[in-house]
């Protein structure tokens, strides 16, 4: 795992960590899309009640927030940590230590909130919390923006890959995430995850122990194109994906500001995009979606 940690730094020297290839010198203080240079950075850690349902249990998710993002989405709910970086440097034996902490708290699992960007020294923080007792799973909780070479790196390290599948058009991706390629990058990135840990396994407790778990937040005027991201989970992906169909879209940070983004989602077109999954066999994950209410205008 020596060799994984090596290779890991030597690519922030000429940063091509992520798809966006910024090749700046992280170690000489040089900032990409990111804005970070090699040191960590976390905004918070917590044992989180509020995520999928495998995830939590019981004891809920101990989970990490990172600063910074290798995405740019101006509808963001949290802008504060992706585009302005709040949160405090840390040490690697300190996040490790935070990671054993939410351990002996009773979390499920070690959930990484936006990791990308800052792969080398979380997973120097994991092998060294490992050596110093660390056995739940780790969760990669990302938005699918992925490099190749990258997950390539951490397989083995990776327990449980959770990305949110944003666009399957490379416009709206590329106008709203600053994201180019994202459809090309977001499929090829995910075929490797599953590629390493298959479908969610959930234990008889209801717990999940490895495997993919696949987010999808729906966008207003389907600008996303959900219907053909969840054709390309159930055909080239696996009909028993975990998938979660998030519900949640809220005009945030600059999205008011754009036509297409300034409304929530017409709550019928949400259950179309629900009942569209279903059909395609994908209900893994929507045992619990919003039941279906009348509107009154």
């Amino acid at each position: 795992m020596s060799n994984c940690i090596e290779s890991l730094y030597k690519i922030i020297e000429n940063c091509v960590l992520c798809p966006q290839n910024c090749k700046v010198n992280r170690f000489k203080n040089e900032k990409g899309v990111c804005k970070l240079n090699h040191k960590l950075k976390v905004s918070s850690s917590f044992l989180h009640f509020g995520e999928e349902a495998p995830l939590v249990a019981r004891n809920g998710s101990g989970t990490i927030f990172f600063s910074g993002c290798n995405l740019k989405c101006i509808f963001c709910q949290n802008y504060e940590l992706s585009h302005f970086n709040e949160g405090v440097i840390v040490s690697v034996s300190e996040l490790a230590n935070t990671m054993l902490s939410l351990q002996t708290s009773g979390a499920l699992n070690i959930n990484l909130v936006t990791p990308t960007h800052q792969v080398p020294q979380i997973v120097d923080a994991i092998l060294l919390a490992k050596d110093r007792g660390l056995i739940i799973p780790i969760v990669y909780n990302c938005g699918g923006y992925e490099s190749l070479e990258t997950l390539k790196l951490i397989d083995g390290i990776i327990d449980i890959y959770m990305p949110d599948i944003k666009y399957f058009n490379d416009d709206y991706a590329k106008k709203f995430s600053k994201a180019k390629n994202y459809t090309k990058i977001v499929k090829a990135a995910v075929k490797e995850m599953h590629r390493q840990v298959g479908d969610l396994i959930i234990d008889s407790r209801g717990v999940a122990r490895r495997g993919l778990l696949i987010r999808h937040l729906v966008l207003p005027n389907n600008i996303c194109e959900s219907k053909k991201i969840l054709d390309f989970i159930a055909k080239e992906i696996s009909r028993n994906t975990y998938v979660n169909i998030m519900d949640q879209y809220r005009p945030a940070y600059q999205a008011s500001q754009f036509e297409e983004l300034k409304y929530p989602v017409y709550l019928p077109d949400y259950w179309e995009i629900i009942d569209y999954a279903k059909n395609l066999g994908l209900t893994r994950g929507l045992e619990k979606s919003p039941v279906k209410r009348k509107i009154f205008f």
